[in-house]
Protein backbone atom coordinates (compact mmCIF):
# COMPACT_ATOMS: atom_id res chain seq x y z
CA UNK A 1 0.00 0.00 0.00
CA UNK A 2 1.56 3.42 -0.96
CA UNK A 3 0.84 5.55 1.77
CA UNK A 4 1.91 8.66 -0.10
CA UNK A 5 -0.99 8.22 -1.31
CA UNK A 6 -3.62 10.65 0.40
CA UNK A 7 -7.30 9.54 -0.22
CA UNK A 8 -9.50 12.89 0.83
CA UNK A 9 -12.98 13.30 0.13
CA UNK A 10 -13.57 14.54 -3.55
CA UNK A 11 -14.34 18.50 -4.07
CA UNK A 12 -15.06 20.48 -7.63
CA UNK A 13 -11.38 21.03 -7.62
CA UNK A 14 -11.45 17.59 -8.17
CA UNK A 15 -13.91 17.76 -10.73
CA UNK A 16 -11.76 18.19 -14.39
CA UNK A 17 -9.32 15.55 -13.33
CA UNK A 18 -11.94 13.10 -12.05
CA UNK A 19 -13.69 13.39 -15.35
CA UNK A 20 -10.53 13.65 -17.21
CA UNK A 21 -9.10 9.74 -16.02
CA UNK A 22 -12.65 8.41 -16.39
CA UNK A 23 -12.25 9.35 -20.09
CA UNK A 24 -9.20 7.89 -19.94
CA UNK A 25 -9.76 4.62 -18.06
CA UNK A 26 -13.03 3.34 -18.90
CA UNK A 27 -13.93 1.43 -22.00
CA UNK A 28 -17.10 3.12 -22.74
CA UNK A 29 -17.97 1.14 -26.35
CA UNK A 30 -18.00 -2.39 -23.70
CA UNK A 31 -21.65 -1.87 -23.48
CA UNK A 32 -23.91 -0.21 -25.34
CA UNK A 33 -25.57 2.02 -22.31
CA UNK A 34 -22.19 2.39 -20.60
CA UNK A 35 -21.69 6.38 -20.00
CA UNK A 36 -18.92 8.58 -18.14
CA UNK A 37 -19.79 12.39 -18.60
CA UNK A 38 -19.83 15.22 -16.29
CA UNK A 39 -23.19 14.51 -15.59
CA UNK A 40 -22.16 11.05 -14.02
CA UNK A 41 -19.96 12.81 -11.64
CA UNK A 42 -21.50 15.89 -10.79
CA UNK A 43 -25.03 13.71 -9.61
CA UNK A 44 -22.40 12.18 -6.93
CA UNK A 45 -20.51 14.99 -6.13
CA UNK A 46 -23.86 16.94 -5.41
CA UNK A 47 -25.32 13.74 -2.85
CA UNK A 48 -25.04 14.26 0.87
CA UNK A 49 -23.79 10.92 0.99
CA UNK A 50 -19.72 11.82 1.55
CA UNK A 51 -19.55 8.46 -0.80
CA UNK A 52 -17.19 9.88 -3.52
CA UNK A 53 -13.09 10.40 -2.82
CA UNK A 54 -10.14 10.85 -4.82
CA UNK A 55 -6.06 9.48 -4.67
CA UNK A 56 -3.99 12.47 -4.74
CA UNK A 57 0.03 12.13 -5.62
CA UNK A 58 0.50 15.53 -4.23
CA UNK A 59 -2.09 17.51 -6.68
CA UNK A 60 -3.23 15.40 -9.30
CA UNK A 61 -6.03 12.53 -9.06
CA UNK A 62 -4.98 9.30 -9.63
CA UNK A 63 -7.78 7.47 -8.41
CA UNK A 64 -11.61 8.13 -7.38
CA UNK A 65 -14.42 6.40 -6.00
CA UNK A 66 -17.99 7.49 -6.52
CA UNK A 67 -20.77 5.56 -4.57
CA UNK A 68 -23.86 6.76 -3.11
CA UNK A 69 -26.93 5.78 -0.88
CA UNK A 70 -29.25 5.45 -3.73
CA UNK A 71 -29.62 1.90 -4.97
CA UNK A 72 -33.16 0.94 -7.02
CA UNK A 73 -35.62 1.85 -3.60
CA UNK A 74 -34.08 0.89 -0.74
CA UNK A 75 -33.44 3.18 1.81
CA UNK A 76 -30.37 0.88 3.39
CA UNK A 77 -28.56 -0.31 0.39
CA UNK A 78 -25.67 1.88 -1.03
CA UNK A 79 -24.16 1.80 -4.77
CA UNK A 80 -20.29 1.97 -5.09
CA UNK A 81 -20.98 3.15 -8.87
CA UNK A 82 -17.88 3.82 -10.11
CA UNK A 83 -13.63 3.48 -9.32
CA UNK A 84 -11.11 4.20 -11.57
CA UNK A 85 -7.44 4.38 -10.51
CA UNK A 86 -4.62 5.78 -13.13
CA UNK A 87 -2.81 2.91 -15.46
CA UNK A 88 0.91 4.38 -13.85
CA UNK A 89 -0.34 4.35 -10.54
CA UNK A 90 -2.02 0.75 -10.69
CA UNK A 91 -0.74 -2.45 -8.17
CA UNK A 92 -0.42 0.33 -5.33
CA UNK A 93 -3.07 -0.91 -2.91
CA UNK A 94 -5.03 2.51 -3.92
CA UNK A 95 -8.40 0.72 -5.60
CA UNK A 96 -8.70 -0.94 -2.09
CA UNK A 97 -8.33 1.83 0.06
CA UNK A 98 -10.71 3.45 -2.26
CA UNK A 99 -13.58 1.05 -1.91
CA UNK A 100 -13.02 0.93 1.80
CA UNK A 101 -13.05 4.18 2.84
CA UNK A 102 -15.96 4.56 0.35
CA UNK A 103 -17.61 1.59 1.88
CA UNK A 104 -17.10 2.48 5.56
CA UNK A 105 -18.87 6.45 4.47
CA UNK A 106 -22.00 4.19 3.26
CA UNK A 107 -22.24 2.37 6.06
CA UNK A 108 -22.00 5.24 8.19
CA UNK A 109 -24.81 6.65 6.23
CA UNK A 110 -26.82 3.84 6.99
CA UNK A 111 -26.03 1.01 4.57
CA UNK A 112 -27.11 -2.12 5.60
CA UNK A 113 -25.52 -3.60 2.12
CA UNK A 114 -23.41 -2.07 -0.32
CA UNK A 115 -24.20 -3.15 -4.43
CA UNK A 116 -21.57 -3.05 -6.72
CA UNK A 117 -21.63 -4.49 -10.98
CA UNK A 118 -18.22 -5.54 -12.84
CA UNK A 119 -18.16 -6.56 -16.21
CA UNK A 120 -17.56 -10.03 -16.69
CA UNK A 121 -14.30 -9.63 -18.86
CA UNK A 122 -12.84 -7.14 -16.22
CA UNK A 123 -11.43 -10.01 -13.82
CA UNK A 124 -8.94 -7.67 -12.20
CA UNK A 125 -12.18 -4.92 -11.12
CA UNK A 126 -13.50 -8.35 -9.87
CA UNK A 127 -10.83 -9.81 -7.77
CA UNK A 128 -10.90 -6.49 -6.13
CA UNK A 129 -14.29 -6.47 -4.96
CA UNK A 130 -13.94 -10.07 -3.62
CA UNK A 131 -11.15 -8.79 -1.43
CA UNK A 132 -13.16 -6.04 -0.34
CA UNK A 133 -15.63 -8.55 1.09
CA UNK A 134 -18.49 -8.37 -1.69
CA UNK A 135 -19.87 -11.43 -3.13
CA UNK A 136 -21.50 -12.35 -6.24
CA UNK A 137 -25.29 -11.82 -5.66
CA UNK A 138 -27.21 -11.62 -8.87
CA UNK A 139 -26.33 -12.32 -12.99
CA UNK A 140 -28.27 -10.28 -15.41
CA UNK A 141 -28.04 -10.83 -18.99
CA UNK A 142 -28.12 -8.18 -21.57
CA UNK A 143 -30.07 -9.23 -24.82
CA UNK A 144 -29.70 -6.80 -28.02
CA UNK A 145 -31.99 -6.96 -30.83
CA UNK A 146 -30.42 -4.96 -33.97
CA UNK A 147 -33.06 -3.01 -36.13
CA UNK A 148 -33.26 -5.04 -39.36
CA UNK A 149 -34.34 -1.67 -41.23
CA UNK A 150 -30.82 -0.30 -40.56
CA UNK A 151 -28.79 -1.12 -43.30
CA UNK A 152 -24.38 -1.54 -42.59
CA UNK A 153 -25.31 -1.87 -39.51
CA UNK A 154 -22.37 -4.64 -38.30
CA UNK A 155 -24.81 -6.49 -35.20
CA UNK A 156 -23.07 -5.65 -31.89
CA UNK A 157 -20.86 -8.54 -30.39
CA UNK A 158 -22.27 -11.40 -28.21
CA UNK A 159 -22.36 -9.24 -24.87
CA UNK A 160 -21.26 -10.74 -21.26
CA UNK A 161 -23.70 -11.21 -18.36
CA UNK A 162 -23.33 -8.31 -15.86
CA UNK A 163 -23.51 -8.29 -12.16
CA UNK A 164 -26.50 -6.19 -10.94
CA UNK A 165 -26.43 -3.76 -13.92
CA UNK A 166 -28.22 -0.56 -12.70
CA UNK A 167 -28.37 2.87 -14.50
CA UNK A 168 -26.27 2.01 -17.49
CA UNK A 169 -22.81 2.96 -16.07
CA UNK A 170 -19.63 0.65 -15.89
CA UNK A 171 -18.92 1.08 -12.48
CA UNK A 172 -15.24 0.02 -12.41
CA UNK A 173 -12.09 0.60 -14.14
CA UNK A 174 -11.82 -1.36 -17.01
CA UNK A 175 -9.21 -0.32 -19.81
CA UNK A 176 -9.72 0.30 -23.18
CA UNK A 177 -8.74 -1.78 -25.57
Amino acid sequence: MDQAIAVVPMGLGHLRQVLDLGHQVFDTTTKPYTSWSLTAVAEHLDSPDNACWVALDSDRVVGFVLGSMEFEHRDDWAYLEWIAVAPDMQGRGIARRLVDVCSEALFARGAQHIVTDVEERNGASAALMRRSGFVPAATVTLLVRTNPETPGDEPLPPIAKHDLVRRGRLSLDHPRR
